[in-house]
């Protein structure tokens, strides 16, 4: 019965969110749904296209490059033109890059795209934070972070699950090879263009007016705030270091973990697309669990690294398993435990931050986590043609370990005490 109550409690919440708010979650359902084929693929598509490993790596990272150079203006960029323009002008331009991308085979154009793709991808993706905040209220809050965070994977379960089908689809429609370059690319474009119907949604948003969130902001102040004034603050550079960690962390194994399974355990695409799809389903109904543990377990920190420590465990277990099940247990549980978590911590830095910062705030939160993007992927790359993928385990299990403690360190009452004190003993000595 009480399971019963919470389910509807629940429901009726997500039915009164805001309309803006339920149009944005349709729009990256349905880009989840669309897209998600993107990452299954792209790996794949390169190395069958006949590129090295280290083009690989450079490719993937090149984003993350641009990112790491324009996250603050694109951030700024955002504040300026108001969250439904950002997110129209980024995710055309971060649909146009990939298709572009994926359709000419020349090395430097690939990579100056994918470049291209890093900048009008920020500006898509910096403007999500700011805009729930701007929609929701601190009864929904929690909730709407953690549905933004959770509807993307729910939907590209499905849409993983439907994009494993279609190399072989493909080969028996159109005499395709079914492991080949072109069905790979194919299937790419595909994802690329029929995502664009997430934009109508996003054009039927209508925005509110500033301040209108029911926090005591203060007015827009963007052109007479400065700018290293923001970046330098203390509490900026305590909410921008954990994301410096696991970015760096992530870099080092997430773009490649379709390699990992295909050559370590011989995951045909089929098998692929299951596991990712399952996987992308458990995130998404992890992150309607978070809420619920927040308020349970005394607050959004404490859940944060209780999640975070939890998925370590199954980081080693993924790398280190000779059995393939207990590698796919890994993969899915570690998924789900760190993605469960991180809205949370999201939308605990935009609750400290005043809404016309709140665009660059997260803005050098992005810099920070892209800045291990820019150089990991490649580095990845490197490593794995030489050691393979366990020395790429053990140095992200190190990073992820470093943000968890930076984290409490910062964050929780606790952590924070007994710095303070060590600190005093030290002085004391």
């Amino acid at each position: 019965m009480r399971s019963l109550k919470a389910f509807l409690f629940r429901f009726v919440i997500i039915r009164n969110l805001s309309r803006p708010a339920r149009l944005f979650l349709l729009a990256l359902s349905l880009d989840g749904l669309f897209f998600s084929g993107w990452s299954l693929f792209f790996n794949l598509y390169i190395l069958e296209a006949g590129f090295s490993r280290e083009f690989l790596g450079l490719v993937n990272a090149m984003p993350s490059i641009a990112a790491l150079i324009f996250s603050v203006p694109m951030g700024l960029l955002s504040d300026r033109l108001g969250r439904k323009r950002a997110m129209l002008l980024g995710f055309i331009g971060g649909s146009i890059t990939p298709f572009l991308l994926a359709s000419v085979h020349q090395p430097v154009f690939m990579l100056v795209m994918a470049f291209l793709w890093g900048i009008t991808g920020q500006l898509y993706l910096l403007s999500h934070a700011p805009f729930m905040m701007k929609v929701s209220d601190d009864s929904s809050r929690d909730l709407l972070f953690s549905l933004s965070f959770g509807i993307w994977p729910l939907a590209s379960s499905l849409g993983n699950a439907l994009a494993g089908q279609l190399p072989a689809l493909l080969s028996s429609l159109f005499g395709f090879v079914e492991h080949s370059a072109r069905a790979y690319q194919v299937v790419l474009l595909a994802c690329v263009v029929t995502s664009l119907v997430a934009l109508i949604p996003i054009a039927l948003i209508h925005e509110p007016r500033a301040g209108t969130n029911g926090q005591a902001f203060t007015k827009p102040k963007a052109a007479r705030v400065q700018l290293w004034s923001i970046v330098t603050r203390p509490l900026t550079v305590k909410l921008a270091l954990p994301n410096l960690l696991i970015g760096f962390g992530a870099a080092l194994l997430i773009p490649y973990m379709n390699l990992f399974f295909v050559e370590r355990h011989h995951f045909d695409e089929k098998t692929l697309g299951l596991l990712f799809s399952l996987s992308s389903l458990m995130i998404g109904l992890a992150c309607f669990i978070g809420p619920r543990l927040a308020a349970n377990l005394g607050g959004k920190v404490r859940v944060v690294v209780l999640g975070q420590v939890a998925s370590l465990v199954f980081l080693i277990l993924i790398g280190f398993s000779p059995i393939t099940w207990l590698a796919v247990l890994g993969f899915l549980m570690r998924g789900m435990l760190m993605n469960m978590v991180a809205p949370l911590f999201d939308a605990f830095a935009m609750e400290q931050t005043d809404e016309s910062e709140q665009g660059t705030v997260n803005s050098v939160r992005g810099w920070a986590y892209n800045a291990g993007w820019a150089i990991g992927p490649y580095l990845s790359g490197l490593v794995q043609a030489r050691y393979g993928f366990s020395p790429l385990f053990a140095a992200t299990g190190f990073l992820y370990l470093a943000a968890i403690l930076v984290t409490w360190v910062f964050f929780n009452q606790t952590g924070s005490k007994i710095v303070r004190e060590t600190y005093d003993i030290v002085q004391g000595g």
